[in-house]
């Protein structure tokens, strides 16, 4: 899943310039990590990119080993229950038989090796019990910005480290996150899917009707001269919805957790690039060009410019030749809200 804009990154992520293509941890960018990450577990033909029109060029770019082929692009925004469904139906007419590993295109993963062999359970899970197996990511502090799946230990006859799914919980307020956290029966969504293509394809026809019904008329002019316009049309009348609130949360067919112990984040915002990044001695990321005088705790990503910073802590500054950005790291979070009200004022030039 490669069409979102990633808001929180913003404003080193914009909509033509999206946080999947940047290179923020490493030297490579998160999608070609995310696509590097396969190999020796997906054939490269086998590889399924959804994106948009706007970053199809900017993505194709960044990974010379796939083709158009590999490429399917959604007219619009639709959220992921449409941007998975666009790639089963795509994925049902190369084989109808797929298993599909939904990732999202923005995240880091540490530990490949371990990364392989979670897939590959969750693989087997999904094809010996039929149902939709998703990845809960062993949580490290009550974090409020991820989602959360509560498990059930019943030890029946499952791999080590598969547990069914109890109940998904949103993003919760940090005393509730310290309650799932102390639990233990809670892990971090991961966001990352694996299941039969006919499978998903099926939770969908029964638990999201009509969107489902858009899917299978545009199914049907795949390859034919009028699939373009009946893309637009039929895509312009799905109603967004995510793949958790549309499926994950009412489906039918069993559910189930792989433990990924992988060493994952989702890279979600400025405050997490901080914690996956090495501090230096007075706990300062420092990301480009900066000097810093009594200044402690704090992330500076300044790659264009010198960025001086004196007498703060816990703060956050990114400043960037289009804009600067500058708040407690605490507050990181809020940043989509910014971007929100960009939006509503009509400063399109800075998003």
């Amino acid at each position: 899943m490669a069409g979102g804009s990633g808001t929180r990154f913003w404003p080193l992520s914009r909509e033509k310039f999206p946080k999947q293509v940047l290179k923020v941890v490493g030297a490579q960018s998160l999608i070609q990590e995310t696509v590097a990450r396969l190999d020796g577990l997906v054939a490269p033909e086998r590889i399924v990119v959804v994106t948009n029109r706007t970053q199809r060029r900017l993505i194709s770019s960044q990974l010379p080993g796939l083709n158009a082929h590999n490429f399917v692009l959604e007219p619009s925004a639709r959220n992921t229950a449409a941007c998975i469904g666009l790639a089963a139906i795509h994925i049902r007419r190369i084989d109808p038989d797929a298993v599909m590993v939904v990732l999202p295109s923005d995240h880091l993963v540490r530990d490949n090796r371990m990364f392989h062999q979670a897939v590959e359970t969750a693989i087997d899970v999904a094809r010996n019990f039929d149902g939709l197996v998703t990845f809960g990511i062993p949580p490290s502090r009550p974090e409020t910005g991820y989602g959360y799946i509560q498990i059930e230990r019943s030890g029946d006859g499952l791999p080590e480290m598969v547990h069914r799914v109890r109940a998904f919980a949103e993003k919760p307020n940090v005393e509730t996150a310290r309650r799932f956290v102390s639990s233990g029966d809670f892990y971090w969504n991961s966001g990352i899917f694996v299941w039969h293509v006919a499978r998903i394809l099926s939770e969908m026809e029964e638990h999201l009707p009509e969107q489902y019904h858009q899917l299978e008329a545009i199914d049907r002019a795949w390859g034919s001269p009028s699939y373009p316009r009946t893309l637009l049309s039929r895509w312009a009348r799905i109603k967004p919805i995510s793949i958790d609130y549309g499926v994950m949360e009412v489906a039918s067919a069993p559910i189930f957790m792989v433990e990924g112990d992988f060493g994952w984040s989702d890279v979600g915002s400025w405050d997490e690039l901080y914690r996956i990044n090495d501090a230096n001695h007075q706990g300062n990321v420092e990301m480009g060009e900066s000097v810093l005088l009594d200044a402690e705790s704090n992330l500076i990503y300044s790659p264009d410019r010198l960025t001086a910073v004196i007498g703060l802590k816990d703060i956050l500054v990114v400043n960037t030749p289009q804009a600067t950005l500058i708040c407690p790291l605490s507050r990181a979070q809020d940043v989509k809200q910014l971007v929100e009200r960009l939006k509503r004022e009509g400063r399109e030039k800075y998003l």
